[in-house]
């Protein structure tokens, strides 16, 4: 199906739908979508017969409160394409994120995902008030990650120009946006304050510069965050919202006019929120775990998908369709540095493959400037001697690089120095992130 991208200022049909049309839209993609999993997905069969439903009791959006949740795990479970609902060499391309070792977890498209995913792409640009012949300086990572490859086939069909910077040489992002003058950039909001200041350490203002619109995500960022960057930049910045196993970048984007929340593309994606505890639905308005089940997505349809992200339904403003609040937390222990997914599990797994090294760690969250980084600690054996610290600590510094994605500082300490709590627990994680901000301290191990 060809999709036809909207003239400049010109809103496609459905942003602008009633309810009443966007719901009935929602209703039969939703039979679709539960009916292409049930029948094409072993787990999706087995977890629905477990929990005694089948796609035709969907009679009304809400009875999809009665089919079972989709949870990280499931894909770990079913690794690499267990999950997938069409035959493999129908799925043009793979994407991973991070996770437990060796194992991320894995999405694929086919190639009408891929236009789908261009296209609510297109429309989050779109809606930053992007047009066709715009230049868009992506600066997200391209690879695996799906941030850099989303965005520029957005941007692709939305009829920009694409500059593929990808992320880092912060120097060099800093002389393209110089000399080829994009006026939009798309990049994590904590790697834009590096431009910023790369702008201000050449001499250069960087609110002259050519950027009108900032399209930010890949991690949390706070509306403090924004006037900052805004005022220091002299850009409009926008919040855009997606996760790669629902699909990529996308899922959700601010309107510029606005700016109030991303709006949730709910034609693409069915949003609920659900007490995490009880997995109770919840009224919009009210705080709770995200959960998202795809409509239209053919390779790997997603089923109640616990995104564990804490947040909020709003009412719709500039478009037809609901918004999403600030992220406000996890349900779960999982961290976000630098854009990349960490679980404390993962360095654990890692840790606990050196047989010098107990099963006791640390790890440490810090802020530096606009940019987070994370220490990890890590114990000898009491009957391991210290002489091959250093190699251990660079030997579990490149595995982490390997299998997690992130560069850290790894501290070999002597046996017995990683702080317990008094019933012998050992206090994983220190995000001093957050204690810097409530004007604490953590004292790092010895």
């Amino acid at each position: 199906m060809t999709i036809r991208i909207p003239q400049p200022g010109e809103l496609e049909p459905i942003e602008t739908a009633s309810r009443d049309e966007l719901q009935a839209l929602q209703l039969q993609r939703l039979k679709w979508s539960l009916r292409h999993a049930y029948d094409n997905v072993p787990h999706y069969r087995n977890a629905f017969d477990q929990a005694g439903v089948h796609p035709d009791d969907l009679k009304s959006l809400s009875d999809l409160s009665r089919f079972p949740f989709t949870t990280k795990k499931d894909l770990r479970d079913h690794y690499p394409f267990g999950m997938f609902a069409v035959p493999r060499e129908q799925v043009v391309r793979v994407h991973a994120s991070s996770g437990t070792t060796g194992k991320p977890t894995v999405v694929g498209y086919t190639q009408n995902d891929i236009d789908t995913w261009a296209t609510v792409v297109a429309r989050s640009i779109r809606a930053a008030g992007g047009r066709r012949g715009d230049i868009v300086q992506i600066s997200y990572g391209y690879g695996l990650f799906t941030g850099g490859l989303g965005a520029h086939y957005g941007a692709e069909k939305l009829g920009c120009t694409v500059i593929p910077m990808s992320g880092g040489q912060t120097e060099k992002q800093v002389q393209l946006i110089r000399d080829f003058k994009p006026s939009i950039i798309m990049v994590t909001p904590s790697y834009m304050l590096n431009v910023i200041e790369e702008f201000q350490r050449q001499g250069m203002d960087p609110a002259s510069s050519s950027l009108k619109v900032g399209i930010f995500g890949a991690e949390p960022w706070t509306d403090a965050m924004r006037r900052e960057i805004q005022q220091r930049a002299g850009l409009d910045a926008v919040d855009i919202y997606g996760l790669s196993e629902v699909m990529g970048p996308g899922v959700a984007s601010e309107c510029i006019e606005s700016k109030d929340g991303p709006v949730i593309w709910e034609d693409h994606f069915y949003p609920e929120i659900i007490d995490p505890d009880t997995g109770e639905v919840l009224p919009d308005g009210v705080e709770g775990e995200l959960v998202f089940t795809s409509l239209s997505k053919e390779a790997l349809p997603m089923i109640r998908y616990r995104t564990r992200d804490l947040t909020r339904l709003l009412p719709p403003t500039s478009r037809s369709m609901r918004r999403i609040g600030k992220i406000t937390g996890r349900s779960d222990d999982m961290l976000i540095i630098r854009g990349v997914n960490v679980f404390p599990t993962q360095i654990e797994e890692l840790i606990l493959k050196l047989p010098q090294l107990a099963p006791q760690y640390q790890l440490q969250i810090e802020r530096h400037g606009h940019m987070d980084s994370m220490s990890v600690f890590a114990e000898l054996r009491e009957d391991v001697s210290n002489e091959h610290v250093e190699a251990l600590e660079k030997e579990l510094q490149h595995s982490i690089k390997t299998y997690v994605g992130i560069s850290t500082k790894v501290t070999v300490v002597p046996a017995g120095m990683i702080e317990r709590t008094s019933v012998g627990k050992a206090k994983r994680v220190i995000d001093n992130r957050k204690k810097a901000e409530a004007g604490s301290t953590a004292a790092l191990p010895a």
